[in-house]
Formats: C-alpha cells, structure tokens, sequence
C-alpha cells in the first residue's frame, strides 16, 4: 500500500471517536437526505435550490447538489468509516459555509437560528478530520 494511502486511511484514534463520527454521520446524512430527496420532512432538491437562491447562493440547484450531496454521501462514509479524512474535509468547509452564510448574524443560539449546532457538528467533523476514523472503522480494516 502506498504511504500516501496509507496516511490518508490511518487512524490514532480509539472507540470514542467512531461513536462520535457515527453519531455526526447521521446527522449529516439526514440533512443531506432532506436536501436530495424531501425525506425527514426536508423541501427536497428544487426548495432546497430555491432557498439556496433566496439567500445568495446561486445558481440554486448546483448549491443544493453540492451541499446536499456532499452532507449525505460524506454523511454515510462517516458511518462506515470509510474514506472519513477526505469525507470530513468537506463536511468541515460546508459547515463552515453554512455558519458564515446562514447562522453567524443570528447569534451563538439554536433557538434564534445560531450557529450553535452547527458549531458542535464543525467540532465532530474536526476531531474526525485529525483523528481519523476510529478503532471500528472500513478504514482501519484496510490499513490493518
């Protein structure tokens, strides 16, 4: 195995954090999923474009693709620990658009649309990001 792979693939960390990314993977998953599909009660990909729109993010349905796809597919390659540094470097810059273009001027707090949520989740996709993916990881497995 080339060492590129090998470093991209390895992990530092224990079962601490696989339950962290599993937990921050679904999460992201579903949010992803209500983007794409409409599920969970989401607007489905032409509101989640629409919206996009309302708030700058043009053209709507290439943001609504990329954020969306990127919080499902990335979403489920945390659960499965496979591929979690690249998948969390995206999960990472997406959180941080969404706090910088969404949530920062309402404040710290869930209940005035802050980025207080989105916060813990940067926090989830940053530790993923250095740590890897865990003792119980598809990445782990294949460096082992």
């Amino acid at each position: 195995m080339s060492p590129l792979i090998k470093s991209l693939l390895s992990t530092r960390a224990g079962y601490g954090l696989t339950v962290l990314r599993i937990v921050v993977g679904i999460i992201f998953a579903a949010h992803g999923s209500q983007k794409l599909f409409g599920w969970f009660g989401g607007y489905g990909l032409a509101g989640t474009a629409q919206w996009m729109e309302s708030i700058g993010l043009a053209p709507g349905t290439l943001m609504a693709l990329l954020s969306g796809g990127t919080e499902f597919f990335a979403g489920l390659a945390l659960i499965i620990g496979l591929l979690v540094r690249p998948a969390a470097l995206g999960l990472t810059i997406l959180t941080l658009v969404a706090i910088f273009s969404v949530h920062i001027h309402n404040g710290l707090f869930m209940a005035n649309n802050g980025y207080e949520f989105a916060l813990a989740l940067l926090g989830g996709t940053l530790a993923v990001l250095l740590e890897g993916a865990g003792r119980l990881s598809a990445d782990r497995a294949i460096t082992h």
